[in-house]
């Protein structure tokens, strides 16, 4: 069985769900709509059940933990996704958020909410922070011990000030998911 190549996002609220499924179509993919949600309410096992069901790919699959501190509800169902046999892993897209709780994950890369690339993670308005490398968010706590082979961090996704506003493309957003695509080799859902 061909393994499903999915790229996760660390936000399930509805304007990262909004902007996710309007851009997934334009690339060629498609978004698993049951994975919306704030918290995450689907085990990671039921979650592969609805991925393998998916007809295009990427599958962008939405998992959050709604702020709950350690491993919560979207990280085990995150978790159990990436290690599934049946799943290939592409990229995560790493939410940044104003946390309480300072969990945070490294990043290879961040894009700022000028779609530029930055070595530095950003905050949720997709202002790049101090600290290289790493951006704060609710559902990232284990992100970075997971075999991932492209973490990047992007501010609070169809938001950031208005920077990312659905109604005018969710540039930021695109840019990023265009990266993902090209250093993965895939182009509208088809490898090169």
């Amino acid at each position: 069985m061909k393994k499903k190549r999915i790229i996760i996002v660390t936000d399930g609220d509805v304007y990262a769900h909004r902007t996710i499924e309007h851009l997934a179509k334009q690339f060629g993919g498609c978004t698993i709509s049951q994975s919306k949600g704030n918290p995450t309410k689907f085990s990671g096992k039921r979650m592969v059940e609805i991925i393998m069901q998916a007809q295009k790919e990427p599958v962008f699959v939405l998992f959050d933990d709604s702020g709950y501190m350690g491993e919560g509800p979207g990280e085990k169902a995150l978790k159990y996704v990436v290690n599934d046999k049946h799943i290939e892993v592409i990229a995560a897209l790493a939410v940044a958020s104003n946390t309480h709780h300072q969990e945070w994950t490294r990043v290879d890369v961040s894009i700022d909410n000028e779609g530029e690339l930055t070595e530095y993670g950003v905050d949720k308005y997709g202002m790049p922070d101090i600290e290289l490398g790493r951006i704060n968010g609710d559902t990232v706590y284990n992100l970075d011990q997971l075999n991932i082979p492209l973490i990047l961090g992007i501010g609070d996704i169809g938001k950031m000030g208005g920077r990312d506003d659905i109604e005018i493309g969710s540039p930021i957003t695109r840019k990023a998911i265009e990266y993902i695509l090209e250093r993965s080799e895939i182009v509208g859902g088809d490898e090169k």
